[in-house]
């Protein structure tokens, strides 16, 4: 513990606004001499371990959510006044007829008194928080109006030229002083001083903002009275100088008004309590404290026991907030406190959660004060409990007779129908007497339903063995509880249900039992290896005699893999441990072997259904925009269906050709249709990702599933992707060659290949001769080559399956190749379509080699731009070229996208991917 000085001199707060200031007032530390303290000069209050430095200011994610909820207030009203013009027109003509009835002296009323209160109201506001020192509200107050004043010129500038009569119709109107002119869209006076407003804070204090709202209600009515604006006007200038402060201050951050000792100490002189000092509780060691419980102090008094405080300000409730949010929507059936609560809301949920647990007979902390401290903070005052949390202890201390008190306590809770919700070690508390104490129910829960009261068992299950082992833990659960509730718990016993910091450690453990596993695997084969060695050394019989009597060298090399392998299974199966969930359902099982072992289904969106569904929409995307650019009448009205079908089946083929250029590069059995079938799934996934990327991925993640180790799959890959580079190299140089000659009896190439030649001689020269390049170069190809050559070398020992993978590559290009050549026949007649197949396949080799470098998904755009121009370059119409590549893009890459999806969640939900 640190011991730190308090800051500033404090007086026991009246009001919250006076807290308020309080707080915004005492940002600096000097040593404290409070003149309320009877024995000032002997006992001078001190609030040791407060934080020393307090950042300036602090990013809510509140001001970020309000942000993007203005922004799509904004956008709806747009939209509204786009597509609903009916709507917006009949509106705006209730509200006239509505306001056309006010008497005449209350109109002038209303317009002199909000033309004056506009201006002054932010003016006395101002001089309100110079006052009381608050300069950087000021400041941050007129930042945002000068951002809201240009947001609002831009608009009026984007409604006044580019936008859509609808909308010009629904923010404007005749002004009443001049017929041949229109209003303003947005007011430029109005949201300046709302973002003003908004920014200083004026809503979070109750006078002003009463004030606010009249000054609003009167200068809103004032202008649609005299026909000076529209309602959707008014809405969208509210909306714009909203949103521009929040924006403003989530992106400068707002003031820091987290309460500081001092003002604690006030306020707990407020409620009655006469503090002497005050220290700050500092997270023991080995606990996983969460931010938004709150902060800590110890408290001594003049008269009476000490006091254990805590104090929750916004910025620390707001830690986790996105967290929250994201357990909320992914989890079923389980409630989660409002991921935007209000600090009373906390406030009276602790307290009332304290006060249940009592009466139900647990042992808890003992509320016996609240106070607000401000609209910024609240404290709760407990009665002080000395001890260490579970974290803390040593495990010699955590007995069998400690660990059923714990239980006994979650028992009655339980039997009460409360639930804890964060029964983790750091929240079980054991006093200097042994007796356990559970803390922090802060986000517990009343009335709890069966799934949640199971899920504190199953968590206070994994809790205790985290540090006594599962068997310990689940026969102190069982004595307590029973047999029959701890086998219920079973199927929540799984790490979604489990508390963040419980899912660290257990990854954590996870990593260190790989890492075991690991090195003992790499021991054996280390022994097996010395093994060999020594054998080969003692025996007198020479190594070539030994091959002699060997049917074949390959049979012997085949039998020592076969035998370094067996060694390595066996070490892995010996080193491999169980983790702690699984030992403590098998633990469960041996008393309650019927007990249900499924694991419930507690999530509502998995992060992969997540994920495949944004893949989806992406792609959905791609494919509807690029699919409205297509000439469909074209196709069909000029097509010859013949041609179109024959392209169809060289593309289906296509992943035939896929799948064995992949399996022959993998030694392991893998079931050939499910290889074709993820060869399908990948035209889904590169349209989400580019083709260089996606398909490597999906395959490296396809093999692996199918039992490939994880270094083999990615070497069965790379080998499959550096033997098709080099084919596609040697293709595109051989059909280039045949191109040159094709219409000459010489056999002299032509100009194009001698000049691709001479530049990748020159780039192979520069990459050498520069030092910085030839070394990462060397880099990138070394590490290529450590995993691939070696399962080269295995894929060259086996003539079956090296046909089968080159046989498959070559297939493919040649389907390609050949559906390409079937589109373009499929619109030209004799004379439009005779160039050569192999200047079809220079164009298809070239515009693949580009398509898998571009960036874009599938290569869109880069590839359609190389296919057309290329086919035109050797002599194809462009009439023709045009709708030839459409068709082959179609066939090949667009609408195979559903069944792609398909068959990717198909394997997915199998387990395939």
């Amino acid at each position: 513990m640190h011991p730190d000085k308090a800051e500033g001199t404090s007086v026991a707060p009246a009001r919250p606004d006076e807290a308020a200031d309080q707080a915004d007032e005492t940002k600096h530390e000097q040593p404290l001499h409070d003149p309320d303290c009877a024995e000032n000069d002997v006992h001078a209050e001190q609030v040791d371990g407060d934080e020393p430095l307090l950042p300036a200011r602090v990013h809510r994610p509140s001001d970020l959510m309000r942000l993007l909820v203005g922004l799509l207030a904004i956008v709806v009203i747009l939209a509204i006044a786009a597509f609903a013009h009916g709507t917006t027109s009949g509106f705006a003509q209730d509200i006239d007829k509505g306001t056309g009835q006010a008497p005449d002296l209350l109109t002038k009323f209303a317009g002199l008194a909000s033309s004056i209160a506009i201006l002054l109201v932010p003016v006395a506001f101002a001089i309100e928080r110079l006052i009381k020192r608050d300069g950087l509200r000021i400041a941050d107050g007129v930042l945002a109006a000068v951002l809201a004043h240009g947001v609002t010129l831009a608009t009026d500038l984007w409604v006044a030229r580019a936008a859509p009569q609808s909308i010009q119709d629904a923010l404007t109107t005749v002004s009443p002083g001049d017929l041949h002119a229109l209003t303003d869209p947005v007011h430029g006076y109005l949201a300046p001083v709302i973002a003003y407003m908004t920014a200083v804070g004026m809503s979070r204090r109750p006078r002003w903002r009463v004030v606010l709202w009249v000054v609003l209600l009167l200068d809103a009515f004032a202008m649609l009275v005299t026909g000076y604006t529209t309602p959707f006007s008014i809405i969208l200038t509210i909306l714009i100088g909203w949103t521009v402060a929040y924006g403003t201050l989530y992106a400068v951050g707002s003031p820091n008004v987290r309460p500081t000792g001092q003002t604690l100490l006030a306020g707990l002189r407020h409620v009655g309590f006469h503090p002497v000092s005050a220290s700050r509780e500092e997270a023991q060691e080995g606990t996983t404290e969460n931010g938004d419980r709150g902060r800590r102090y110890f408290v001594t008094l003049e008269d009476g026991p000490p006091l254990d405080v805590t104090v929750v300000d916004r910025e620390q409730q707001a830690q986790g907030f996105f967290y929250r949010v994201w357990r909320r929507l992914t989890l079923r059936g389980i409630t989660q406190r409002r991921s935007l609560q209000s600090l009373r809301q906390a406030l009276e949920q602790e307290a009332l959660l304290a006060y249940a647990a009592i009466a139900a007979g647990a042992n808890a902390p003992k509320l016996i004060a609240t106070s607000e401290l401000g609209p910024d903070a609240v404290m709760l005052v407990y009665e002080h409990v000395g001890g260490r949390s579970l974290d803390a202890l040593p495990d010699e201390e955590i007995t069998d007779e400690l660990m059923r008190d714990t239980w006994h306590q979650v028992q009655a809770l339980q039997s009460r129908r409360i639930a804890h919700r964060r029964l983790a070690g750091d929240a079980i508390l054991v006093d200097r007497s042994g007796t356990v104490i559970l803390t922090d129910l802060r986000g517990g829960e009343i009335a709890a339903g069966d799934l949640v009261l199971r899920m504190d068992i199953a968590q206070l299950l994994t809790t205790l063995g985290l540090r006594v082992g599962a068997e310990r833990a689940v026969a102190s659960a069982v004595g307590v509880l029973g047999p029959d509730t701890i086998a219920d718990c079973l199927p929540l016993l799984q790490p979604i249900a489990l508390t963040r910091s419980t899912r660290a450690t257990l990854r954590k453990l996870g990593r260190e039992r790989a890492q075991r596993e690991r090195e003992a695997v790499l021991e054996a084969s280390s022994r097996a290896k010395q093994a060999r060695v020594e054998e080969a050394a003692d025996t007198d019989i020479d190594k070539v005699s030994v091959r002699a009597e060997k049917k074949s060298e390959k049979k012997y090399e085949k039998a020592e893999r076969q035998a370094e392998k067996r060694a390595l299974d066996e070490a892995l199966e010996e080193a491999r441990e169980e983790d702690l969930l699984t030992q403590i359902r098998h633990q469960v099982l041996r008393i309650r072997p019927q007990a249900p072992v499924e694991p419930a289904r507690l999530e509502r969106i998995r992060p992969r259904t997540l994920i495949s569904f944004i893949a989806g929409a992406i792609g959905a995307y791609f494919l509807l925009s690029q699919l409205t650019h297509i000439d469909f009448g074209a196709i069909v009205g000029e097509a010859e269906w013949g041609w179109v079908g024959l392209a169809v089946l060289f593309s289906a083929l296509s992943y035939v050709a896929a799948a064995m250029s992949l399996l022959g590069f993998v030694p392991e059995r893998v079931p050939f249709m499910r290889t074709v079938a993820a060869q399908v799934a990948g035209s889904f996934v590169k349209i989400v990702a580019p083709a260089a990327v996606g398909g490597v991925a999906l395959n490296t993640r396809f093999l692996q599933r199918a039992g490939v180790r994880p270094g083999l799959a990615v070497a069965s890959v790379g080998a499959s992707q550096l033997f098709g580079m080099g084919s596609h190299i040697l293709l595109l140089l051989t059909f280039g060659y045949l191109t040159g000659t094709e219409k000459t009896p010489s056999l002299s190439p032509s100009r194009t290949v001698i000049a691709g030649l001479l530049t990748v001689a020159v780039l192979v020269l520069v990459v050498t001769s520069i030092p910085f390049l030839r070394k990462f170069v060397v880099t990138r190809v070394r590490s290529l080559f450590a995993g691939v050559v070696p399962r080269m070398l295995d894929v060259l020992q086996r003539p079956r399956k090296l046909i089968t993978g080159i046989g498959g590559m070559l297939l493919l290009t040649a389907c390609f190749v050949m559906c390409l050549d079937a589109s373009i026949r499929a619109f030209g007649d004799e004379t439009q379509t005779t160039i050569s197949l192999a200047s079809v396949a220079v164009v298809f080799l070239a515009g693949n080699a580009l398509g898998s470098a571009a960036p874009t998904p599938g290569g869109v755009g880069a590839v359609e731009a190389t296919l057309t121009v290329g086919l035109i370059a050797v002599g194809l119409p462009k009439e023709v070229a045009a709708p030839a590549v459409l068709l082959y893009r179609l066939l090949t890459l667009w609408l195979p996208v559903l069944p792609g999806w398909l068959f990717f969640n198909h394997l997915t939900r199998k387990g395939a991917l």
